[in-house]
């Protein structure tokens, strides 16, 4: 890796350009994480079965709506874990990478509001 693969997201995995300790941002938070995607799985199931029953197209839209909001949530939920914990600790313990961690995490949410 060269120099400037070092802030090309492209070039490395986050791991990689920002190693941390094991502990992520929504580890303390992790069950309930978890337990919301298998929920919004089910959601994704339902709907596949909505289909397979040719059910009326407005209530498709309206339980597609329902499991959008709750991708919508969770990611918001990382977020703010990953600015709270991830970059609050490069900011403290590795303040070289912490504006490049600030923008990725801008990128984040300008990736969200485009979602």
């Amino acid at each position: 890796m060269t120099g400037d693969d070092a802030t090309d997201p492209s070039a490395t995995t986050s791991e990689e350009r920002w190693p941390t300790s094991s502990t992520r941002g929504y580890s303390m938070q992790k069950a309930d994480y978890l337990r919301r995607l298998r929920r919004i799985e089910g959601q994704v199931r339902g709907l596949q079965r909505m289909i397979e029953e040719d059910t009326y197209c407005i209530d498709v839209l309206t339980q597609i709506s329902a499991a959008t909001r709750a991708l919508q949530s969770v990611s918001v939920g990382l977020l703010d874990e990953h600015v709270r914990h991830c970059v609050r600790h490069a900011m403290t313990n590795d303040p070289e990478h912490a504006d490049e961690m600030v923008g990725e995490a801008l990128k984040a949410v300008e990736r969200l509001l485009k979602s």
